[in-house]
């Protein structure tokens, strides 16, 4: 009898829960006979305000199940966060076409965060994200410490947090934008996009196009976010830097070589891992930058 567990392999949704069991409808299946939960993602969530991805090639983040008002841990939520408390083993599927899904890996639980985003009645709510691992791989940076804290946090989690930002852009404190901030962490893998540096407490997650000039759509899409360092975090924010799409740096001639050189810029910096997303908000990034010499 087939498993419907192999890798890359596309099956029909009904014929796998017509063997597992599980909500037919929604994103999340638990499955009352087996000790398997059955999560499922496509391009189609997005309407109904979810987004799932690929953060790296380790990491999947996945939006929890509520189409209106705020999500909360009940049901298939409550279930995905418990699940290893539980005994229950994650599968995740991604859809290829109407009713046929692609299996993709089994996942487990590294850490939980809300953010922001419209329901499907447009209505902004405090949404749940999902950050899982694939099994079997090692990561290597520091997320072991985070899941204790996030599985305990309530529903009210946001209402605790601050309703103003340091600085226009800044991720780490905007309200209900914890999961975004994940999101560039997982992005990045906990360095800084140039220097590679990685205590995590100190880098700085920031939109590449500034908060106020994105759309409620880019505020949320990870391509629009990087980590970095605070010295090369201030002078990106100022437009005093920014960088080709081949990563290498940009540096305005608003400072003096001299100037750079005091706080460790030497122009020969590089990011080795853009995106076309990278690349595409980089391009408007750089629009700012008016007064620059290529080094």
């Amino acid at each position: 009898m087939e498993d419907f567990f192999v890798h890359n392999k596309i099956y029909k949704r009904t014929d796998i829960q017509d063997r597992y069991g599980g909500n037919r409808q929604g994103g999340i299946a638990v499955c009352a006979k087996f000790p398997f939960i059955l999560i499922f993602s496509g391009e189609a969530g997005h309407k109904h305000g979810y987004k799932d991805q690929w953060e790296n090639d380790k990491v999947f983040s996945y939006t929890g199940e509520g189409r209106f008002n705020d999500m909360e841990f009940i049901r298939g939520n409550l279930a995905l966060r418990d699940h290893m408390l539980n005994g229950k083993r994650v599968f995740l599927y991604k859809y290829v076409s109407r009713g046929f899904v692609r299996f993709e890996d089994e996942l487990e639980l590294l850490t939980i965060d809300y953010f922001q985003g419209p329901d499907s009645a447009g209505k902004e709510r405090n949404a749940i994200k999902f950050f899982f691992k694939r099994v079997g791989v090692s990561i290597d940076y520091p997320v072991e410490q985070l899941i204790t804290q996030d599985l305990a946090v309530s529903k009210n989690k946001l209402s605790d947090t601050p309703k103003v930002t340091e600085r226009e852009g800044l991720v780490t404190s905007r309200v209900g934008q914890g999961a975004y901030r994940k999101s560039i962490l997982f992005r990045w893998e906990f360095k800084c996009a140039v220097t590679s540096y990685t205590k995590k407490e100190i880098l700085i997650a920031s939109h590449i196009v500034p908060w106020k000039f994105s759309t409620n759509e880019e505020r949320l899409d990870v391509d629009n976010g990087i980590l970095l360092s605070p010295t090369y975090d201030a002078l990106f924010d100022q437009h005093l830097i920014s960088f080709e799409n081949s990563g290498k740096i940009i540096l305005s001639q608003s400072l003096s070589s001299t100037s750079y050189g005091l706080i460790g810029v030497d122009g020969n910096e590089k990011i080795k891992n853009l995106s076309k997303g990278n690349v595409s908000y980089l391009e408007r990034h750089r629009e700012k930058l008016l007064n620059f010499q290529l080094i």
